[in-house]
């Protein structure tokens, strides 16, 4: 691609929460997150308010020839309208930013319902559950009884 000094490119692997800083993320850790893709670049950059941008499967990083990350394209002057900055460290911090917050979230909440068990509906899933319910429960019986006549000696 030709150069115009009105786009910036982004790759996936700058927001790699998993590769130092000499491996080739860019952002702090706290606005970086695990196996970044690049829908979820796509995502984080429309979710900032970013409009004017275009996305590149199956590109590689000159610096990770081995990975077929993509790049996204943004265009500077529509970013520094929305962000109110045209440096690309600070687009890449912002967008980074919410990307962890969003993740962040979806963690916790996958984290929550694994927490509330299996839902009402789901017999397999529910069985298992009592069954580890049972084997646990069964396993404190036998402590406790090992523990007693431990106790009666």
């Amino acid at each position: 691609m030709e150069h115009n000094s009105d786009k910036v490119a982004l790759w996936p692997g700058y927001f790699n929460s998993k590769s130092s800083r000499t491996a080739g993320r860019r952002v702090p850790a706290d606005s970086s997150v695990p196996n970044p893709d690049l829908e979820g670049l796509l995502w984080a950059a429309r979710k900032v308010g970013i409009t004017k941008m275009k996305r590149e499967e199956g590109i590689s990083h000159p610096k990770r020839p081995n990975l077929k990350e993509g790049r996204l394209w943004i265009s500077i002057s529509a970013a520094s309208k929305v962000l109110g900055t045209g440096n690309k460290e600070e687009m890449m911090q912002i967008i980074g930013g919410v990307w962890k917050e969003s993740y962040s979230k979806q963690v916790e909440q996958e984290r929550a319902e694994r927490k509330k068990g299996p839902k009402v509906g789901d017999k397999r899933a529910r069985s298992q559950f009592k069954q580890n319910k049972a084997a646990q429960n069964a396993a404190r019986r036998a402590l406790a009884a090992k523990r007693a006549k431990k106790k009666k000696y």
